[in-house]
């Protein structure tokens, strides 16, 4: 299996049918619709010219195994499990399968992942690394504010529009995954970055007219690459060891709110998940930092 090869055009045409039902059906993000894609193509180009509707519990099993054989980490083989588990269970539904190859194959249980956060420390250091004399790192420092004050995914923040966003009621309101709407607060601090770089600095990065909040250098939207980038560069200059991901301000938004005593199921409508033990992995988060201050500090620890 190389990079080159493609599923057969059959195979392609049934994997296409499925990712369009998703979208029209449940409205799933591109970036969750491209996971799909990949993990159902890696699997239809593993069995070549087989038609995926012949395919059995055999060929499943021998795909897990090359998978573990072949370095794939145990998470992303139980996702691609996932993934394939609902493809043939769409198609069953259509009545054109009568059963499917996973049907007896247990889905395994992982292990709950932390998510990587920072501490209120290497937060504050990584809010003060822009220089607020340059425009650009003005407008990361507003982002970089907004971000850590709301929990706002990347994806929401880059694709942010100025009517998104109430100065006078200091909230911004934000469509996020499956075009679920919520207002979120931005508070006293952020408000305060993102009225001055709107003031100061957004008139000098916009060379067209556009209606982002946040525009690149070029006076446009910005990607959520290019942010990424902005927020590894400020982590070095902060010195910060920490490993660092695109939603590690997100995670400390959360873990910070709950280790200062937030209800689970307000930080649950701010971050705008659907689902409550979603949120609750962050109280494991707050538990496992307690439980390191307790064994770095305390004398019989």
């Amino acid at each position: 299996m190389t990079e080159k090869q493609t599923p057969s055009v059959e195979n392609s045409q049934h994997i296409e049918q499925f990712l369009d039902a998703l979208w029209l059906e449940q409205g799933l993000s591109e970036n969750t619709l491209a996971a799909y894609r990949n993990d159902l193509n890696k699997f239809a180009i593993y069995i070549a010219k087989t038609p995926l509707f012949e395919v059995d519990e055999g060929i499943i099993l021998e795909y897990l195994a090359y998978r573990r054989e072949n370095g794939f980490t145990a998470r992303s083989t139980a996702r691609a499990q996932s993934a394939l588990k609902r493809f043939y269970l769409y198609f069953i539904g259509l009545k054109k399968l009568s059963s499917s190859p996973l049907a007896h194959i247990e889905q395994p249980k992982l292990g709950q992942s932390l998510p990587k956060t920072l501490t209120e420390q290497e937060v504050e250091a990584l809010l003060d690394a822009p220089n607020l004399e340059e425009p650009i790192e003005l407008r990361d420092k507003a982002m970089l504010e907004l971000l850590y004050a709301t929990g706002l995914r990347v994806s929401e923040l880059v694709g942010l529009r100025m009517e998104q966003i109430n100065l006078r009621q200091a909230v911004v309101f934000v469509k996020g995954k499956g075009n679920k709407e919520r207002l979120v607060p931005m508070g006293e601090v952020a408000l305060e970055y993102i009225e001055v770089f709107i003031k100061l600095a957004r008139p000098q990065l916009i060379k067209h007219a556009t209606d982002f909040v946040f525009p690149s250098k070029r006076g446009i939207g910005m990607t959520r690459q290019t942010f990424w980038h902005r927020i590894k560069h400020y982590a070095i200059v902060a010195n910060i060891q920490s490993e660092l991901s695109p939603h590690t301000l997100r995670h400390a938004f959360a873990t910070h709110l709950i280790n200062h005593g937030a209800d689970l199921r307000v930080v649950q409508m701010m971050l705008g998940h659907s689902d409550l033990s979603t949120t609750q992995i962050y109280t494991h988060v707050a538990k496992e930092r307690l439980k390191s201050i307790h064994q770095t500090h305390h004398p019989r620890a």
